[in-house]
């Protein structure tokens, strides 16, 4: 059997595990209650996104925020108010994260269209993130659905918890594992830089200060990306195909080509498990949609609220009354 075989195994296998330890969190928790809900959220989304293609990657960056900051429970998408300092100005956070509009977007349309409040703006933030990488090419994985939403938020948290484009590989692992994902987890889900933009001052330090670059990839990074305060805000694509979702970004790493110092700390031609990793995936798009897939529905399952506990926002931005 092949290993494209085996992770195509892995995946429909994964997924039953991971739906019967996540009982309360189901593929289709809407399918009564609102069964326009999801094609309403799919609609939207790939409206956005052909209005500006690099909305999918920002929908999918809303989803990981979120979920690594006390679970993915929505909390990334509260607003601050006078009495209350919520995710949205944290460090990763801060005219960083985008597409607000679009989640607003879709919770007034879900609400009309199932008649209530009955779809969770987490439950939107999951779902408008696997449509996204599908619409850009990618898999079309099967996400849980049934959270609730958080009533609060932490700025500490999301200060501490999201992880950084500085980070090595041992903190990297060290933070995934503490969200109870695992080496592969990093790898596949570190995939999802095959779409999106950088800002310069996130990359300035891989270009200052890595050996492992390209010479001629660190000679172009420099045009866009002075050490000038002034151009702290310019971005560039995460890879070459940025509004595609493929293995470029493996291949980019392959060539000491990664953008972040935390891609390239993914591949290090030592001979490591990553290397492994980043290496079968460049060459096996379907083996790393097939673990992505997986990843994705893991890191959808951190620390959902259910049942009884928070609750289903009327809107995204704030607790209701």
């Amino acid at each position: 059997m092949s290993r494209f075989q085996c992770s195509f195994l892995y995946l429909f296998f994964a997924t039953i595990a991971i739906v019967h330890a996540s009982a309360q969190l189901t593929p289709d928790f809407y399918d009564k209650i609102c069964p326009e809900a999801l094609p309403t959220i799919r609609r939207i989304v790939e409206e956005a996104i052909r209005q500006e293609p690099r909305m999918g990657a920002s929908l999918l960056r809303l989803h990981f925020h979120d979920c690594f900051v006390n679970g993915c429970d929505g909390s990334n998408l509260l607003d601050d108010t006078p009495t209350f300092k919520g995710e949205k100005t944290a460090g990763p956070n801060l005219n960083s994260l985008r597409g607000f509009n679009v989640v607003d977007e879709i919770k007034s349309a879900v609400n009309s269209v199932c008649y209530g409040n009955v779809v969770s703006c987490a439950d939107i933030l999951a779902v408008a993130a696997r449509d996204s990488v599908n619409i850009l090419g990618g898999p079309s994985y099967q996400v849980l659905l049934g959270r609730r939403d958080a009533r609060t938020a932490s700025f500490n948290d999301a200060n501490n918890d999201i992880p950084s484009p500085l980070s090595n590989l041992q903190v990297l692992l060290a933070n995934f594992q503490n969200h109870g994902l695992n080496l592969q987890d990093l790898v596949a889900l570190s995939g999802a830089h095959t779409i999106g933009l950088a800002r310069c001052f996130i990359y300035l330090p891989r270009i200052t200060n890595d050996t492992n670059i390209n010479p001629e990839f660190k000679a172009d990074l420099q045009k866009g990306c002075p050490n000038l305060a002034a151009q702290n805000n310019n971005t560039h694509p995460l890879d070459s195909t940025t509004t595609i979702f493929d293995t470029v970004y493996y291949k980019n790493l392959l060539q000491f080509k990664g953008l972040l110092h935390s891609d390239q700390e993914l591949y290090k031609s030592d001979g490591s498990e990553t290397d492994s990793l980043v290496t079968y995936y460049s060459n096996n798009p379907n083996a790393f949609w097939a673990d992505f897939g997986v990843s994705m529905i893991k890191m959808g399952n951190i620390l959902p609220l259910t049942g009884q506990n928070g609750e289903i926002r009327q809107n995204c931005r704030k607790v209701n009354n």
